[in-house]
């Protein structure tokens, strides 16, 4: 192999390897981005549920069963 073909050989496989790392680097940001939003989204609903949870137990309450029937 002559040296001008090695020197084009290593220069094209640089030239992949930076092609690769800029794709993974999007890729990276695209899931790092895609995971915070799942967790901000699972954080909302976690909340919503404690309110739907805490609205059921105060329906159920023995005390407030007996104030509605009473009523």
């Amino acid at each position: 192999m002559s040296p001008r073909s090695c020197f084009t050989l290593v220069i094209f496989f640089f030239v992949a390897t930076l092609i690769v790392a800029v794709y993974l680097r999007g890729a990276d940001k695209w899931t790092f981005y895609r995971i915070s939003t799942c967790r901000i989204e699972q954080g909302r609903l976690q909340q919503e549920l404690w309110q739907k949870q805490l609205r059921v137990e105060s329906l159920i309450n023995p005390a407030s069963v007996s104030r509605r029937l009473d009523g």
